[in-house]
């Protein structure tokens, strides 16, 4: 952690300056009563990434400040929103507190009342120190906690930005410029690809409903929107088709062989080898990119904004938040660490590992905090990708049917197929399911 933070033994001892932070990330000298639920365990589900390990690996620090014990579990993304949807269906969670996916899991979370409000504990002195407040949550933040009611149905912990992600030697080697724009990309990653060697230029999610997430980017940049003014679902016009032809393109001409079954992890484990010199993904991947014991491009990795398409320049945004079970009966307690897990403290070490970004402007633009943040040029991707921002998916129910039948479409072209025919096939298998969640 940067220099500035105060220790533990002061933040615990109340002898702080006021203003100043500790590694809990509250002023030192807020009335919150820390140990009224002294002797509470909590448990928490978390969808594996930096987040849950940022959260793990700090946590006795609130057990410290609290005398709360936490018990928190990782599982990969897909299997924790199953058995989410699972438990939380039940009336019966094993968890208090919940990672949520906002970008899939908002709409079907509050349609569903499964979180507890917190609107009144953000306005609680005795629950809240004074520097967390609403307006410190950015606009994306705010738009994906809030129901249509107003209420605070969870606290935005991370937004994830995609960035391009490229391999600096590679680009030298033969002599490319940084794309600026998507058709730059893709003639770049052609140049770049040398089968014979084992080197590729593009390399990103080719795996159904995971590729949306990538592919949006695409969509987004060639002018498309996911819904009309009336709520109809628009995946099958002309921007749409433009954009899987372009998916299209990177991932059968430029990609590693296999790129249809990869997530994220693949496309990651393609890049840190060596083999693939460009990437579009999350901004969270810096740690594992840069890391000499795990990554052969370590010190190599360039970082810059997704290049711009005809109709627009924007990066596909997601983000996630923690929120409490209605059914827990620890809420209060709950809300003590969720407040921590978005802590300044905990969001400048997130944000200087380089594996997350707090949706709470103070830390992002904190000075101080961007001194302790070692990839400088991550840091700056992040900040000019939060000027292009827009959201990745429709705020729908039924997000993950969306992503699997138009993610189905996609690695159906990488085939072969036709890409304004398979869209208009997603396009007529989506329609009545979003019409029949909408009324229901």
């Amino acid at each position: 952690m940067s220099h500035h933070l105060i220790s533990r033994r002061q933040v615990l001892a109340g002898t702080a300056a006021a203003g100043a932070l500790g590694l809990t990330g509250f002023p030192a000298r807020a009335e919150v009563n820390w140990k009224k639920y002294s002797g509470t365990t909590l448990e928490v589900i978390l969808a594996k990434g930096p987040r849950g390990d940022n959260l793990q690996k700090y946590v006795k620090e609130f057990t410290d400040l609290t005398g709360i014990k936490v018990e928190s579990e990782q599982i990969p993304e897909q299997q924790q929103r199953q058995k989410c949807v699972i438990e939380l269906s039940s009336g019966k969670p094993s968890f208090d507190i919940v990672h949520i996916s906002y970008h899939v899991q908002k709409r079907q979370f509050e349609k569903a009342g499964w979180l507890a409000d917190m609107s009144g504990y953000l306005k609680d002195p005795s629950l809240t120190p004074p520097d967390l407040v609403e307006s410190d949550f950015s606009a994306a933040g705010l738009q994906y906690a809030r129901n249509d009611k107003g209420q605070m149905l969870s606290l935005p912990w991370s937004v994830d930005y995609f960035i391009l992600y490229y391999n600096k030697e590679l680009f030298q080697k033969k002599g490319v410029e940084i794309p600026k724009t998507l058709d730059e990309m893709a003639a770049a990653a052609e140049k770049l690809t040398d089968p014979k060697e084992g080197i590729y230029g593009f390399v990103g999610r080719g795996l159904r409903n995971a590729n949306m997430a990538m592919w949006s980017n695409f969509y987004l940049n060639y002018g498309g929107e996911f819904l009309d003014a009336k709520g109809n679902i628009l995946t099958d016009g002309p921007e749409a088709i433009e954009a899987t032809k372009l998916y299209q393109r990177l991932l059968t001409k430029s990609a590693p062989p296999g790129v249809v079954g990869f997530n994220w992890m693949e496309s990651m484990a393609s890049f840190t080898q060596g083999r693939a010199a460009m990437w579009i993904d999350a901004t969270g991947w810096a740690p594992p990119l840069e890391d000499p014991t795990a990554s052969r491009v370590a010190g190599k990795v360039g970082y810059t904004v997704v290049p711009a398409g005809p109709k627009g320049h924007f990066s596909s945004t997601y983000g996630d938040g923690i929120g409490i079970a209605a059914a827990s009966k620890n809420k209060e307690a709950a809300y003590l660490l969720c407040q921590w897990v978005v802590s300044k403290g905990q969001g400048a070490r997130l944000l200087q590992a380089g594996g997350g970004v707090p949706f709470r402007s103070s830390i992002v633009d904190d000075p101080e905090v961007a001194k302790g943040v070692k990839t400088k040029e991550w840091l700056q991707s992040v900040i000019d990708s939060s000027k292009i921002s827009k959201l990745g998916l429709p705020v729908i129910i039924p997000v993950a049917e969306f992503r699997d039948i138009v993610g189905a479409a996609l690695t159906t072209t990488l085939s072969g197929a036709d890409p304004a025919t398979e869209l208009k096939k997603a396009h007529e298998q989506f329609r009545p399911i979003l019409e029949r969640s909408e009324k229901a």
